[in-house]
């Protein structure tokens, strides 16, 4: 989404001077577009349950629609914009997370006589294939036998409590994995189903594979392949391994289930992973698996280097990943702290950023920042103001490009794939029950850019997409 011309320094002194001193301001209620209207009413949502605010992105205090503004609303995933804007500016489009490997002993031919030190940095994306990567630097540094433990270093953030089925009930849920400073490949396993009918088995096989997994298979059926298939295999979801005590349909053919092994401490996941891939790179390794820091004594033998934070937001916020999310939150409290990160820190520096902004943050509440919350708060007219300045912001491009691209990628890509507005806006969607929301640009067809929020909080939340969609394609039309 391009600038649609440029305005001189005196100028933009002047519109963005006054921008910020109306940023408090009230704005004018102007009424919802006929079109959405109609939608809300054959949806059952009424209008003091929705917030909507149309600006023009340029000037920032020309609305072309407003409601509720200054109500605070649970957004969803849209609360992610607020987190990954912050993170943008706060940390730079260069920052990057590191994970670092140390020894503590003596290396001589191989063997190491001591402790194999791993210190986790945060990074939201330390996917299986990168963890690879850093263990293959620690074998082309000559290391191949560990006599000592593996320590894991996860000091970068605080160590809080974190119960998974505090959300929704549900902790094998991939969206309900916790943060951690190290954080391997979102802490989640995949387990592959393949049925051989004419040995009447099924193969289970996990991904990644773990040393002393245990897995128990279902047993095969030749039933038609239910709709909650998943539901059929009763799982056992233990520390130790997962057992499967019901059954697999053959019609099913081969098919994967991504769950979050909530009772395996972020410890014992990275230790099980870490034993399996030595091994497959040729490494030994007899000693235990213990959490720690790294010792005055450890000297650094490999390191990996994450993408870097515009990479890591278009992960977010196209495809709305929750555990990411809560990792740069965190990380954007430790890195401007200099403590461990946590939420109450993460929240606290992003409200000052805000507050700087002279952006008023009275109806914000922040939890995780990921918006997988039902206490997290955001006005309108906060997102608003936030899109505006993230729209004048020379990071601009890294930003607006992480958003779905309307009818072609992330969240949206199903959405108005026929109508006008296809490919013309970046939207961040957001969905709980009773929740959906968007926020995002629009480029209208008369060139001008507007900024885009609609939050609806209802019980008949579901059937506002119409809604949302029908807004789009009216700024698009009429912008």
């Amino acid at each position: 989404m391009s600038r649609l011309f440029r305005i001189s320094g005196v100028s933009r002194f002047l519109i963005v001077t006054l921008s910020l001193l109306a940023g408090n301001a009230p704005l004018a209620a102007q009424s919802l577009p006929p079109p959405v209207v109609g939608a809300l009413r054959v949806a059952h949502i009424p209008q003091q349950n929705v917030g909507v605010l149309v600006l023009d992105a340029d000037s920032g205090t020309r609305a072309l629609v407003s409601n509720n503004v200054n109500q605070p609303f649970n957004p969803a995933s849209v609360m992610k914009l607020v987190t990954t804007n912050a993170a943008l500016e706060l940390l730079g489009p260069t920052f990057s997370w590191k994970t670092q490997a140390y020894v503590d002993g003596v290396l001589s031919q191989g063997v190491l006589q001591g402790d194999l030190i791993i210190k986790g940095g945060g990074d939201p994306k330390l996917v299986m294939e990168n963890f690879w990567l850093l263990l293959r630097q620690l074998r082309a540094a000559g290391l191949r036998q560990i006599n000592g433990n593996l320590v894991l270093d996860r000091s970068y953030f605080a160590d809080n409590l974190y119960d998974p089925s505090q959300f929704d009930g549900d902790p094998q849920k991939p969206y309900n994995v916790g943060p951690d400073a190290l954080l391997l490949n979102y802490k989640t396993i995949a387990y592959r189903f393949t049925p051989d009918p004419a040995a009447n088995t099924v193969t289970v096989t996990t991904d990644p594979p773990l040393a002393g997994y245990a897995l128990t298979p279902p047993r095969l059926t030749s039933e038609p392949c239910p709709a909650d298939w998943q539901n059929r295999l009763m799982l056992g979801n233990e520390a130790s391994g997962a057992s499967f005590a019901g059954s697999y349909a053959a019609d099913c053919g081969p098919r994967s289930w991504y769950v979050n092994p909530y009772r395996m401490s972020h410890v014992q996941y990275v230790g099980q992973a870490f034993q399996q891939m030595w091994a497959d790179l040729g490494g030994s390794f007899s000693g235990r698996v213990v959490n720690g820091v790294v010792t005055p004594s450890a000297r650094p033998l490999a390191q990996w280097q994450s993408p870097t934070l515009p990479e890591v937001i278009r992960d977010i916020n196209k495809y709305s990943n929750n555990v990411m999310a809560r990792q740069v939150l965190l990380t954007v409290a430790a890195e401007m702290s200099g403590q461990p990160g946590d939420t109450v820190n993460g929240a606290r520096v992003v409200r000052s950023w805000l507050n700087d902004k002279g952006i008023d943050t009275s109806a914000l509440a922040i939890e995780n920042g990921a918006g997988l919350s039902r206490i997290e708060r955001v006005s309108p007219l906060l997102l608003g103001r936030m899109l505006v300045q993230a729209y004048r912001s020379p990071l601009m491009p890294e930003f607006v490009s992480s958003l779905p691209l309307v009818g072609y990628d992330g969240t949206m890509r199903r959405r108005l794939k026929s109508q006008g507005v296809a490919g013309q806006a970046h939207i961040k969607t957001g969905t709980l029950n009773d929740v959906r929301s968007i926020a995002g640009y629009v480029q209208a067809a008369s060139g001008k850019s507007y900024v885009v929020v609609f939050l609806i909080n209802h019980a008949a939340a579901p059937s506002g997409q119409k809604a949302q969609d029908a807004l789009l394609q009216w700024v698009y039309e009429n912008g």
